[in-house]
């Protein structure tokens, strides 16, 4: 097996050199089940040998929604590919139009649940989805088939010849998945990724990864629909890293102390939750444990790689990992030693104090059309730079285009948006894939990405803004949680804040403040003018013409299932700008300041 050229081939791969005892571990109820690498290879061919008996073909679609990580996914997954068909995974989270129009587009025959919440939901659009044979579900729901019956149909092996025939005509440039992208404007595209696209991404990205093999614990639990976790799990499958599946986002905390993982993947969000809570319980303290906490938070806040700030500064950092941090890994698990992040970009205040903590978060960065990774940062060999998402991965070419695009051509870059040549053409020139982010390649190879292209927009002065850049300096403030920087053919920059309601509430008991309400902190003045002291500190960073002039708090948390960020957390711009038109004409359609 040491010539990977398919998804299907990670498990055999994993079964023929580690034959974990604990390969894919989920927890129902309060127990965690642990799945062998044989009995997760077993029960794959049981499910494609089900699938044939249902008549499914080569080509076919087979849509998953799940609301969280778990083991059948991932025996369902290499069981639909072993057939030839192609797993649609759909996001449990968007609207019922999306999932219609999804199930639809992708022309899926059967469609996989894990819950009844999931399973309401595709049933009420059902008859509105052309060849959609049947829904099956994970959990046991009455009134839904479950995926066990499809086991039971593969029980009897005398076909699992038909399946070795089918997975020998697979080749690597096979369509494999079709990923549907959640987007942050329109209908999502889908984006065709074949067994290469993902299996060199995995394979170049596991250059990257300073693990011993067969001897990692990793806790999953970013949605599995997108790539960035996916391509993560067949890495982990590569790797032998038995994989512990966290029940919900909300339970991660538990899981981590349950789970005691070596790795996870996060996105900036989690890590900045994590940090504000740490710093949280800090805040609590008194006296001399107080003051050393802060102190250790100030050492660990000045951090930079590879000794760079001297011995001195060596020195203090040793001191504040015995008394301080040493007690945030332990609350971490104790034996978490690497997390990477991606999908937006991380503060580099987060990035300086987990690596003083010892529990070093590396970036990276890439897209769904790139299987995802394009560079991804990496301890060893001077291959982090605090800022960047590290060096491009070995075997790809990036380059920046002349208006400061981002291009990469390379074997992960997709097949193309199924069913829409139009839109894969405007991508894609001479084999380049136009990633749509503004960027730059310092003199050390690192890759810096500085805004979103589309995001990017004029004042009515004719200066350019770029949104990212200012938004990621505010949120460093304990006070901002959220913020979203406007004013695309307007005099000035302006922005929405959604603040820290937990954090203002506790400074505004501090300095007796009565507000009892998001709405109250949302209206209260001094609380608007402790947030602009803020602001003002932050625009010095900033050219004139960038600085954020105005801004109103707007008094709900935003979030997925408020429609203001899409499932990967990143802000659904024209959604929230319509959603607060009247504070948007408040700010600029209304004379003199506040």
């Amino acid at each position: 097996m040491s010539n990977i050229t398919r998804l299907f081939d990670f498990p055999y791969h994993q079964l023929e050199k580690y034959n974990l005892p604990d390969a894919l571990v989920t927890k129902y109820g309060d127990e965690w089940v642990k799945t062998s690498t044989q009995e997760y290879v077993d029960k794959a061919n049981a499910f494609s040998r089900g699938l044939l008996r249902l008549g499914v073909k080569k080509g076919d679609k087979i849509a998953v929604i799940s609301s969280n990580n778990r083991t059948e996914w991932h025996i369902v997954d290499i069981g639909i590919l072993q057939t030839g068909a192609q797993n649609v995974p759909v996001y449990p989270t968007i609207s019922e139009d999306d999932q219609e129009f999804i199930l639809n587009h992708s022309e899926s025959v059967y469609c996989i649940v894990s819950d009844q919440e999931l399973y309401d939901k595709i049933n009420s659009v059902k008859h509105k989805v052309t060849g959609l044979k049947e829904i099956y579900s994970f959990n046991q729901i009455e009134g839904c088939k479950n995926w066990n019956e499809i086991l039971e149909l593969g029980k009897d092996e005398s076909n699992q010849q038909e399946v070795e025939d089918i997975k020998n005509s697979i080749t690597e440039e096979d369509l494999a998945t079709i990923i549907y992208t959640s987007g942050t404007t329109g209908r999502p595209k889908g984006v065709m990724l074949s067994h290469k696209n993902i299996v060199s991404d995995v394979l170049m990205s596991a250059e990257r990864v300073p693990f011993e093999a067969g001897k990692n614990r990793s806790l999953s639990f970013l949605p599995i629909c997108h790539i960035y976790e996916r391509m993560i799990l067949y890495l982990y499958q590569y790797y032998g890293v038995s994989t512990y599946f966290a029940e919900s986002i909300e339970k991660v905390s538990d899981n981590i102390k349950e789970a005691t993982p070596d790795v996870i993947t996060a996105v900036p969000r989690l890590l900045e939750k994590v940090y504000d809570k740490i710093i949280a319980k800090g805040s609590e303290l008194t006296g001399i444990k107080r003051k050393l906490f802060f102190w250790a938070v100030e050492v660990g806040l000045e951090y930079e790689p590879y000794g760079a700030n001297g011995a001195w500064y060596d020195f203090k950092l040793a001191i504040a990992r015995k008394l301080i941090f040493s007690k945030w890994k332990a609350g971490l698990g104790g034996r978490l030693g690497l997390m990477v992040s991606g999908s937006a970009a991380i503060q580099p205040r987060l990035a300086r104090v987990f690596a003083a903590a010892e529990i070093p978060v590396m970036e990276g960065y890439g897209l769904t059309e790139t299987s995802p990774v394009i560079a991804v940062n990496d301890q060893r060999n001077a291959g982090f730079k605090i800022g960047t998402v590290g060096k491009p991965l070995n075997g790809l070419e990036v380059k920046i285009a002349e208006d400061g695009e981002i291009l990469c051509k390379g074997p992960n870059v997709m097949m193309g948006y199924y069913k829409d040549e139009e839109k894969t053409k405007e991508v894609m020139t001479d084999g380049y894939f136009h990633t749509g982010d503004i960027g730059e390649i310092d003199k050390d190879g690192f890759l810096k990405i500085t805004d979103r292209k589309k995001e990017m927009f004029k004042t009515s002065g004719g200066k350019y803004v770029a949104p990212q850049l200012i938004e990621n300096a505010m949120k460093q403030s304990r006070f901002i949680e959220q913020i979203m920087v406007i004013g695309e053919g307007e005099k000035m920059p302006a922005a929405f804040i959604q603040p820290d309601f937990e954090f203002v509430k506790q400074w505004a008991s501090r300095k007796g403040i009565s507000v009892s309400s998001n709405e109250d902190i949302a209206n209260n003045k001094e609380i608007h003018d402790r947030i602009q002291e803020e602001i003002n500190d932050v625009n010095k960073k900033f050219g004139h013409w960038e600085q954020v002039k105005k801004f109103e708090i707007t008094p709900e948390v935003w979030s997925v299932d408020g429609g203001e960020m899409t499932p990967t957390l990143k802000l659904k711009r024209k959604a929230v700008k319509e959603k607060y038109q009247k504070l948007y004409d408040k700010i600029y359609r209304t004379e003199g300041d506040r």
